[in-house]
């Protein structure tokens, strides 16, 4: 069995959904998913309603889990200092998620602040998950470059990675192609640069990609040291926040079965992850 660590986030693949899915569907199916062995599951976030209404029921679906099932730890999505307060809370969740973007526009679209703004807060939410015995994940929003003609290059995105670890003791960080711009060399030049330099910490793929680019996008990033990747069954999802067309998330099961034809073994239920392919057509719209 390897060392790699598979994330499916439902979260991610329900939130910009127009179509509010009732809070029992959500847990028969975030249930299925507990039972398929997956290292985390993002499973929903503590971030205002009226920004994401699909997931104002996450409280609710949080304790209504049979987690007695699983080994899978929870993660849960934050945007400021009071979801953090709230996700802190909840005994089952393991880890906060926090997008920190190096895109000033899509900072101010999905958190409503510049990116000194998101760093003094990214600041303050490292301190409550730390004084809770949580763990914090940042999202490098827009890691690979953004549609909006703000400056990138690569050394941007490692610079902010340098200050979160250094400067704040973020341990894992994951480089997120939010809206499937990432080219393969630019994956591999962040990764490659990153996993060496900075051993301590655990970084992952948070790739949106099509069903024409996910096995390059993961194979450079497979090739230059990530072993962490996040997807969706059947690829569902993207970020709204973005106000573009949504481009879906890697497709869990694609990948999946792509690594085991490799003989990298995932440690997953493949039977019960075929089983919550099938439900998933009931759950999405």
């Amino acid at each position: 069995m390897s060392d790699i660590k598979l994330i499916e986030c439902p979260r991610d693949a329900m939130q910009g959904l127009a179509t509010f899915i009732p809070t029992d569907v959500k847990v028969r199916y975030l249930n299925e998913l507990l039972k398929v062995g997956f290292d985390t599951i993002d499973i929903g976030s503590f971030v205002s309603p009226k920004a994401i209404p699909q997931l104002a029921d996450t409280a609710e679906v949080l304790g209504r889990l049979e987690l007695s099932v699983t080994r899978s730890k929870l993660l849960v999505i934050v945007a400021n200092e009071r979801g953090a307060e709230e996700a802190v809370q909840q005994e089952h969740v393991t880890y906060l998620g926090y997008p920190f973007s190096i895109s000033e526009t899509f900072q101010q679209r999905n958190t409503n602040t510049d990116i000194a703004g998101s760093w003094a807060r990214t600041a303050r939410i490292a301190e409550i998950t730390r004084q809770a015995d949580k763990e914090l994940v940042v999202y490098i929003s827009m890691a690979f470059g953004n549609p909006y003609g703000d400056p990138w290059n690569a050394e941007v995105a490692l610079h902010w990675v340098e200050r979160l670890v250094k400067e704040l003791g973020v341990r894992i960080i994951a480089l997120s192609d939010t809206v499937g711009v990432a080219k393969p060399e630019d994956i591999g030049y962040l990764f490659n640069a990153l996993v060496p330099a900075l051993p301590e910490v655990e970084f992952g793929a948070h790739l949106h990609c099509r069903p024409d680019n996910w096995k390059v996008k993961t194979q450079a990033a497979w090739d230059a040291g990530c072993r962490r990747f996040d997807g969706a069954i059947k690829g569902y999802g993207g970020c709204p926040m973005a106000e573009d067309d949504l481009v879906g998330n890697l497709q869990m099961e694609l990948f999946v079965n792509e690594l085991e034809q490799r003989g990298i073994r995932t440690g997953l239920d493949l039977a019960q992850l075929d089983r919550c392919v099938a439900e998933a057509a009931g759950v999405f719209p």
